[in-house]
């Protein structure tokens, strides 16, 4: 079932999306050769902490004895999504992928950003930059009076012109007093399909986008999700509202 949120409802989204934009505004300082992935999750989980809000993602999932252990899902080079952090240090020229969630007041923000470490290939500038520009391509399509397969198609054309492909196992989603809800939002798709956008809608659109091949696989740690080919990934994430005209991005950061 579709949520339509009402105006108080969304004042909470704001809420709690502006500690998800602050969250990735923390890690982003702290990313540099030599720096564990656990200790990003350790700067994430104190800043979700202190805004008096909870990490989403910690203790996720649908396998009880695989639950998800961390604040932040840290992902690197052909890691797509879901990667663990750990005692892996980030080294120069890496693309770090970091996808953040937080709950406040019972409403959800989800939001992604992939990083540069230092200087990094012209292959990985570009698609960080491709994949940052069909997020906001698909945002420009989630209008009230649209389908959710109008954002989808936008996202696909634009990066599948740039050279690029978009992962097919993984979708965006609609947000609010759960972190997944209805409907799903893939970044591939066609015109007209899929659910109507109604104003008061909160999704959250997702590319992930793979410098080769769309196939990915899935890790023994059943999170982390890799390319097929090695290739790397990159990752934007915004949760927005459906609104007159222009949609609200939640998670947008004021810094």
């Amino acid at each position: 079932m579709i949520s339509v949120k009402t105006p108080r409802e969304v004042e909470l989204m704001r809420e709690v999306g502006a500690v998800v934009a602050g969250i990735l505004d923390t890690v982003e300082k702290a990313i540099k050769p030599g720096v564990t992935t656990k200790e990003l999750d350790e700067i994430a989980e104190d800043y979700v902490l202190s805004q008096g809000a909870k990490p989403a993602f910690k203790g996720y999932g649908f396998d009880r004895k695989n639950l998800f252990p961390a604040t932040v899902c840290l992902s690197l080079d052909d890691q797509v999504v879901h990667g663990i952090p750990g005692p892996r240090k980030i080294e120069e020229g890496q693309l770090v992928s970091v996808d953040v969630g937080a709950i406040k007041n019972g409403y959800y923000g989800d939001a992604a950003k992939t990083f540069a470490v230092g200087t990094v290939t012209d292959e990985k500038k570009k698609l960080m930059e491709v994949t940052e520009k069909a997020l906001y391509i698909g945002i420009e399509n989630a209008v009230g009076g649209n389908h959710v397969e109008d954002i989808s198609q936008a996202v696909q054309d634009y990066v599948e012109e740039n050279g690029f492909s978009v992962v097919r196992d993984l979708v965006g989603h609609g947000i609010g007093t759960k972190l997944h809800e209805d409907p799903p939002v893939p970044n591939y798709g066609k015109r007209g399909r899929g659910p109507l956008l109604r104003n008061g809608m909160t999704i959250a659109i997702e590319p992930m986008v793979n410098a080769g091949s769309y196939r990915v696989y899935t890790a023994r740690d059943g999170w982390t999700v890799y390319t097929s080919d090695g290739k790397p990934s990159a990752h934007f994430e915004h949760t927005v509202v459906i609104t007159d005209g222009k949609p609200e991005i939640l998670t947008l950061s004021n810094g």
